[in-house]
């Protein structure tokens, strides 16, 4: 990528934090739209699916068809009204402006249907600079926080950030699910209950999609903790690779069909 950090350094941090939260918003659709979830389901106790968690008592049946699990979380993730999301990044680090500032670390949030959500997003500037922006999104208007002062700001034109295009069936976790290769039950694994662990390689159209373009034309080993009564996906890692190295994703769902509040924020600036 072209070397520009020569920009004036206003402009640039302006234009990186819009950046900042529209990746924000736009993994809080891909992955509310059916694409990984978690554990925090009628028979949990509410939190987001973590191993030594106190235990649901969920059994899984070690016997069990990867391919029939896949084919159920394929159904169920598709049918999610709304859900709490974390995810979190390490390793090399994975930019999300064009002027290679500013690092994805985390973000946290809700979604519910058909187009709200609101998430926190954690990063690096600069690489050694850590901070946090907010994004709210309410049908067809968005909202950024101002790094500096904490304000929030209207998105501008020129992102395309429509929450319909990102909870869609057709465009997320189905398809992932449904194009899965070379899917194996690794095991059953204790995560606040008893998991179906399965493994398969992400084709790389499916993984663009579910990293919002930040990874591309790559497939990738895909892990995966499925609940065995609901056939929501509690859990999911994966690794992906770019210039400087390794980045490793860890992704965690839960609270489905939880009612969240989500209004427009009080501090908002012009």
């Amino acid at each position: 990528m072209t070397d520009r950090r020569g920009t004036d350094g206003t402009a640039v941090f302006a234009g990186t934090a819009l950046a900042c939260a529209a990746v924000a918003l736009a993994l809080t659709f891909a992955v509310a739209g059916g694409w990984i979830g978690g554990s925090r389901t009628s028979a949990g106790d509410g939190s987001i699916d973590r191993a030594g968690v106190d235990s649901d008592r969920a059994v899984a049946d070690p016997q069990a068809d990867p391919e029939l699990i896949v084919r159920q979380a394929a159904e169920a993730m598709g049918a999610v009204t709304s859900v709490e999301f974390e995810l979190e990044r390490t390793g090399a680090p994975v930019f999300i402006d064009q002027f290679e500032r500013i690092a994805l670390d985390s973000l946290r949030g809700q979604f519910t249907v058909p187009s709200q959500a609101q998430a926190e997003l954690t990063v690096t500037v600069n690489d050694n600079l850590s901070t946090k922006l907010g994004a709210v999104a309410i049908d067809a208007e968005v909202w950024i926080s101002n790094p500096v002062t904490g304000d929030f700001e209207t998105l501008p034109d020129g992102y395309d950030i429509d929450p319909s295009k990102f909870f869609d069936p057709q465009d997320g976790w189905r398809p992932l699910l449904t194009e899965l290769r070379d899917v194996i039950l690794v095991g059953i694994d204790d995560r606040g209950g008893e998991r179906y662990h399965v493994r398969g390689i992400a084709p790389a159209a499916q993984v663009s999609d579910i990293t919002v373009g930040l990874v591309r034309g790559q497939d990738v080993p895909l892990d995966l903790w499925v609940h065995p009564e609901t056939s929501l996906v509690t859990a999911a890692e994966f690794t992906t690779v770019i210039d400087s190295g390794d980045s490793y994703w860890v992704l965690a769902l839960g609270r489905y069909g939880d009612s969240f509040t989500i209004d427009p924020p009080d501090n908002v600036s012009t």
